[in-house]
């Protein structure tokens, strides 16, 4: 759903450039005259929140890989030196370092507004399925930066999660001496992990420019999951209005950000990881990044080791058939309060199996995560197929127009009715 371009290249060079490579009235078209629903929420800022966080990670990344080196006996000292001697190396690591943590909190929020508001049904899904694919691609790309520090927990972390792989029947041990170079964690391992780390981000910026024409293609969703009936009447251009909300967002987010970089730069990692790896030393308790915590927990949940896996990477795969598994044909969760009330069970189990993730697998904590995973499933695969079949969603506006009047006619008599 583009916009209706008004671009009028001044000059002559600029008219012979165009009409060559029309590039100036392609963003003027996505990202000036672009068609944006009038009744969009702050929520929807996340996706700009996103874009520009994935551009400081990798100019912060590129800075960072001038001066690292990717060889076991000095990768842990060459930290230290970016932190000590380099000119605002500490400052430099402290961003990316705490900026994976803050993508990572911008997508959670960005995939849960998704769910929330129906972003992934029709004619959305390959869309959703581009998200789920980006966010995959962030788990890969952050798990291999955790290890590149070389202190404890990115020595034993890496050990652990590798050793996953060894469960597939046949071939598992193969890939995990692949993933090795060897047969332990070391030197190559370090050197696999390096370069791909360094590589992901450009195949994440890559799907990103995919994400945002389908994106651009189908139109946006919105908060009462309704189509555009009237561009005229349902949306606004993208410049000034998404543009200057989005950039507001972006600031607020920012100062976030740097409360984090300035203030308790080390608060979202672990202690461990300021020790040299040492082979001969396993930490009392291993346990990943926060934003992988959910998911080690489910993996952590099933006491057989190949059906761990499956479950941990099933609780990921299923995300891309949601489109699917949820039957009902209302998309927003506004008109759906059967829904509402079951995706707010979801929100608190999800962040449940991430408390659960960073406690010892012992006792009740293993207990409880056995049920929360249990309900992680039951949700997408019994909870909202059936809710489809029996919920009765609320009426319907006629277009986003009328809901956004409905909603500041109902604003504006509340003070009154107060009175």
């Amino acid at each position: 759903m583009e916009g209706h371009s008004t671009y009028q290249p001044q000059g002559k060079v600029a008219r012979w450039f165009e009409s060559r490579l029309p590039i100036m009235g392609l963003l003027h078209s996505s990202a000036v005259a672009y068609p944006t629903p009038k009744n969009l929420n702050y929520l929807w800022t996340f996706g700009a929140i996103l874009t520009f966080m994935l551009g400081c990670q990798i100019v912060s990344g590129i800075v960072l890989a001038m001066h690292y080196t990717a060889y076991a006996p000095v990768s842990f000292a060459r930290v230290e030196h970016i932190m000590r001697d380099v000119s605002y190396g500490w400052l430099i690591r402290y961003i990316h370092a705490n900026g994976a943590s803050m993508f990572f909190i911008a997508v959670y929020i960005h995939m849960f507004r998704g769910m929330y508001y129906g972003s992934y049904k029709a004619p959305r899904e390959v869309l959703w399925i581009l998200g789920v694919i980006i966010y995959l691609l962030m788990m890969a790309t952050a798990f291999m930066g955790y290890v590149l520090p070389w202190g404890q927990m990115s020595f034993w972390g890496a050990t652990v999660i590798t050793n996953l792989f060894s469960a597939i029947p046949g071939i598992g041990e193969t890939i995990v001496q692949w993933l090795w170079g060897g047969y332990s964690v070391g030197d190559p391992t370090l050197n696999r992990f390096f370069s791909l780390h360094y590589l992901l981000p450009f195949m994440i910026a890559g799907v990103v420019v995919l994400h945002i024409w389908a994106l651009h293609h189908v139109g946006q969703n919105n908060p009462d999951g309704l189509d555009v009936k009237s561009v005229a009447k349902d949306t606004v251009p993208f410049t000034p209005y998404a543009t200057i909300k989005d950039i507001f967002a972006m600031v607020v987010f920012l100062l976030f950000f740097s409360w984090f970089i300035f203030y308790i730069p080390n608060y979202l990692g672990h202690s461990d990881n300021y020790i040299p790896a040492n082979p001969l030393a396993t930490p009392a308790h291993i346990v990943p990044e926060w934003y992988f915590l959910p998911f080690y927990a489910i993996l952590r949940s099933i006491p057989d080791k190949l059906g761990g896996v499956l479950a941990m990477f099933g609780a990921i795969a299923v995300l891309a058939f949601l489109p699917w598994l949820d039957t009902s044909k209302v998309r927003s969760a506004r008109y759906r309060p059967l829904f509402r009330q079951f995706f707010w069970i979801f929100a608190v189990v999800s962040v449940g199996l991430g408390y659960l993730g960073s406690q010892p697998a012992e006792g009740g904590y293993v207990i409880a995560s056995r049920i929360l995973t249990a309900y992680y499933f039951i949700h997408f695969l019994v909870i909202l197929p059936l809710l489809g079949l029996f919920e009765r969603p609320k009426p319907l506006p006629a277009s986003i127009a009328d809901a956004v009047l409905a909603r500041g006619a109902k604003g504006a008599t509340a003070p009154h009715a107060k009175a």
